[in-house]
């Protein structure tokens, strides 16, 4: 057990709400535009959120994910004093501060790489590298070498190479000690050398120790069994895009019965059930995929499809701008996915995630309790989270009509979490269109 099974994560890519330049210069001065995120505290707190996860801050050549300085925080971004005093601030105001870092790969510019560009294989540093000196690439450099998904502009370091991994781990050790950190997100840890995560749970679990709290170790994984690198790996929990896919098209499809299948194999009771007792990062949309108001066909859905985010096994996750609905499609460089807002907004959709979050905070069913699936038809899911103590039952409805659902609820009444008013089992119970509820029974 730790902080980050109860937590509200909160999503933000710095670079792209703050609105700084897609390209960065080599030699231009630090821009302030961190300390501009306390503006949106309030916003967090009134939330719900208890953790913020940064997208990555340290100075890279475009996106972030080109790294050419694991050390200094990005020019664009503002300096390392900013970064400082902005987790301060949240911890100040209850929150937990994840960063996103990037240890599969740099950008052509990191420091490191050109050395090797210039030296070649005099460089000390050529081994941190997978470096073919028999071919030439297509920047002339008289080489060739790994890199992230064939992008040439993300050169893959070697992590069979201890200098190349003391690196990574002095830069570790460095957020934490500077910055006051409590956990890192591991870009694209599916590819990551697992004997490397293995060396890097090592070194949070030291950090874990010196804090008295969780370091967390969060890992970007996509498909296949989580387990691999939850299990002997370094992750204390992954991104949940298993889960992911059926939650908005069980929706689109009419078709409850996808996101059904998924939930039961992660979390249910049976024997081949995967992750049952552990907490993965689930969330509607994040900076790689579409906003869910666009995924969805039908916004109205909005309402049903947060309620079960919050409702099912997991650690929830919002990113930014979505709690209110805004808009946005996967493009190249992904620009309409981070975009530049001025400051939060708050309408109906907001104060409906609000309360999910209040809700979920106070019921400790709803964050540690097991899964059992009572109901299933196309448009509805009804199941139940339970712990010694405390029993609530979610049910969702997606359909634009009202819909009466038998299931066996082991109680003849419960009490609605939302509203504070009774309901009775008895003969089925009425679900509101477009809703999702959450009974104390």
């Amino acid at each position: 057990m730790s902080w980050f099974e109860e937590a509200l994560v909160y999503q933000i890519y710095p670079l792209g709400l703050l609105g700084a330049p897609y390209e960065n210069s080599h030699d231009g001065p630090a821009v302030h535009r961190l300390p501009e995120l306390a503006e949106w505290i309030g916003h967090l707190r009134r939330l719900g959120t208890t953790c913020v996860l940064l997208n990555p801050v340290f100075e890279s050549g475009s996106h972030g994910y080109d790294t050419w300085d694991y050390l200094t925080v990005d020019r664009r971004l503002g300096t390392n004093g900013d970064l400082r005093d902005l987790v301060k601030l949240l911890h100040d105001a209850g929150m937990n501060v994840i960063l996103d870092t990037v240890l599969n790969h740099v950008g052509r510019d990191y420091w490191a790489f050109a050395d090797v560009r210039e030296k070649r294989a005099a460089s000390p540093y050529a081994s941190w590298f997978n470096i073919d000196w028999s071919r030439d690439n297509q920047f002339g450099d008289g080489f060739s070498y790994e890199c992230w998904e064939g992008v040439p502009e993300l050169v893959k370091l070697n992590h069979r190479d201890f200098g190349c991994n003391d690196m990574c781990v002095e830069a570790i050790r460095t957020w934490e000690r500077e910055f006051d950190i409590d956990g890192l997100r591991l870009d694209v840890a599916y590819c990551l050398d697992l004997g490397f995560l293995g060396y890097l749970r090592r070194i949070a679990d030291e950090l874990s120790a010196k804090r008295g709290e969780k370091f967390l170790l969060l890992g970007e994984c996509l498909h296949g069994d989580y387990n691999r690198w939850m299990n002997d790996g370094a992750c204390d929990s992954v991104t949940n895009y298993e889960a992911y896919k059926g939650l908005w098209s069980s929706f689109n499809a009419g078709n409850m019965h996808e996101i059904a299948y998924a939930l039961e194999r992660q979390s249910g009771s049976h024997p081949w059930d995967l992750y049952t007792g552990r907490h993965l990062l689930d969330f509607l949309d994040n900076h790689d995929v579409p906003r869910i108001a666009t995924k969805l066909d039908d916004k109205r859905q909005l309402v049903p499809l947060w309620g079960l985010l919050f409702g099912m096994v997991g650690t929830p996750c919002i990113y930014y701008g979505s709690e209110w609905g805004i808009e946005g499609e996967k493009t190249p460089g992904d620009r309409e996915l981070r975009p530049a807002l001025d400051t939060p907004e708050w309408n109906d959709l907001t104060s409906w995630i609000a309360q999910l979050a209040a809700v979920r905070a106070g019921s400790t069913a709803l964050r540690w309790g097991s899964y059992v699936q009572l109901a299933v038809q196309p448009r509805q899911l009804v199941f139940e989270r339970a712990v010694d103590g405390e029993r609530v039952i979610v049910a969702v409805n997606a359909a634009d009509t009202a819909v009466r659902m038998g299931f066996d609820a082991h109680a003849s009444s419960g009490t609605d979490l939302i509203t504070g008013e009774a309901v009775s089992f008895d003969g089925g119970v009425v679900l509101a269109p477009l809703s999702c509820s959450f009974w104390r029974v």
